[in-house]
């Protein structure tokens, strides 16, 4: 699929969620870029934004099939990736999949679980498959975990490892509606004749495999990549960071950019599209030090801060055969 068609589905894909998902379009266009980079995305707001209704949506437009795991304080890993059951027919066990098999796996609210439970995703986000009593089984392709968690201030929540949250390829919020979002909400609660907008299927699973691939033929300039790890790299020296952006936030960084590029139907990266997913792409990988925790130092201002320190390359877009 060229990047042309692949900006065009996923365009459509975007116009059905937000006939039912009173959501900015930016936000929905940070998750799509996640999903053709091959990611798993995070959705971080306070609770009744929307943002189980739209990961649901997504999975719903995109026809692949969709799971919900609701993370509680007392799940268990193997409630997520499934164990082996005694049949007493045949004497014999077997493997019962877990909630995880499915291509697009909704985790809700994953900070109420305990960081145990919360770690039986590791592998499944990182490696797509799960290892069970030394067994190890492949999960669909292809295969995506969209996570929803409340603020860490909010009751019963438990902060992610840092080991979890650097799988995820960006984290975003959802935020309030605006005025319009807002008198929506209300019209649709008013008007109870009238069925509650939803989303259609658009696409399906091979289409969406297809438009995964787009991103692999964007091309990314020398300039632009060594943009990419200067910026990462700036991450490590500010004094405000303890553990700055790992090898493989780099790569995802690398990653996403690409995707940006194919949403805007471009076969190459710019600068812009590095500034536009960074913060959302690296900000959640930031380790801050103690003192910086206790000043309320918001880790996207410090990804602000390098945007603004390092040098932005001047460059010429590649020539087209």
């Amino acid at each position: 699929m060229s990047v042309t068609d692949a900006a065009e589905e996923a365009d459509t894909v975007i116009d059905e969620v937000l006939t039912a998902v009173v959501a900015d379009r930016e936000v929905l266009e940070i998750l799509t870029a996640g999903l053709l980079a091959r990611g798993h995305v995070l959705l971080e707001d306070v609770p009744g934004t929307g943002k189980t209704l739209t990961a649901r949506s997504v999975a719903t437009a995109l026809g692949l099939e969709f799971s919900r795991i609701q993370f509680t304080p007392d799940l268990m890993p193997s409630d997520v990736t499934g164990s082996y059951v005694f049949e007493e027919g045949t004497g014999e066990f077997h493997f019962t999949p877990g909630p995880i098999f499915a291509n697009v796996v909704l985790g809700d609210e994953i900070n109420r679980a305990p960081p145990k439970t919360q770690s039986a995703l590791l592998e499944a986000m990182e490696e797509g498959q799960v290892t069970v009593d030394g067994e190890t089984h492949e999960l669909p392709d292809p295969f995506v975990v969209i996570a929803t968690q409340n603020p860490v201030e909010q009751e019963g929540t438990f902060e992610l490892p840092e080991a979890q949250r650097d799988r995820f390829i960006v984290k975003t919020s959802l935020g309030y509606p605006d005025a319009a979002g807002t008198q929506e909400l209300i019209d649709r609660r008013a008007d109870r004749d009238r069925p509650d907008p939803t989303v259609g299927t658009v696409v399906d699973r091979e289409t969406v495999l297809a438009m995964q691939q787009a991103p692999e033929t964007v091309t990314v300039e020398r300039p632009m990549r060594e943009y990419i790890g200067r910026l990462c790299r700036e991450t490590r020296s500010d004094g405000r960071v303890d553990v700055g952006v790992s090898p493989r936030g780099v790569q995802r960084l690398f990653e996403i950019t690409r995707a940006r590029a194919v949403l805007d139907g471009r076969e190459y990266v710019v600068p812009d599209d590095v500034k536009r997913i960074a913060v959302p792409a690296l900000a959640h990988r930031l380790v801050l030090d103690p003192e910086a925790r206790v000043q309320g130092v918001d880790r996207r201002d410090v990804i602000d801060g390098v945007l603004d320190r390092v040098e932005v390359p001047s460059m010429e877009p590649p020539e087209q055969d």
